[in-house]
């Protein structure tokens, strides 16, 4: 498996900023780079704009079949202007593809004004670590 296979499963990425303060996300690796959503309903948008430096974990752990996977980046992310369909190929990986059958509060956002995207660029291309046994 490469990295961008592995990184197009609709998994969570736990994303790290000054402070420090962790939070999980879902997230969209698309153009070299890691897009979630941000909006008024989170302080993302002042801690990035204090600190741009960020750190990211994806992984998985199958014990099922002793499979342990993982991608760690460190770069700088910047806010940027909702793109709307980029936003709903995001959101269609763990949702769904109909936008009809999302709850509300994954789909309001994408109406709201307030609602941004995060664009994370890691500082090295990422590799895929198996630390399978």
């Amino acid at each position: 498996m490469d990295v961008d296979e592995f990184l197009a499963r609709p998994l969570v990425a736990r994303v790290a900023t000054q402070g420090p303060a962790v939070r999980p996300v879902w997230f969209l690796w698309e153009d070299g780079a890691f897009w979630w959503l941000t909006g008024a309903y989170s302080r993302m948008e002042q801690t990035l704009a204090a600190d741009p430096r960020v750190a990211l974990v994806v992984d998985t752990c199958d014990l099922t079949h002793a499979e342990v996977l993982s991608v760690t980046c460190r770069g700088t992310a910047q806010v940027v202007a909702l793109d709307r369909p980029r936003a709903v190929r995001k959101l269609a990986r763990y949702l769904g593809p109909d936008p009809h059958t999302w709850p509300a509060r994954f789909s309001a956002p994408l109406d709201d004004p307030a609602t941004k995207l995060v664009r994370f660029s890691p500082n090295r291309t990422p590799r895929l670590h198996d630390r399978s046994w």
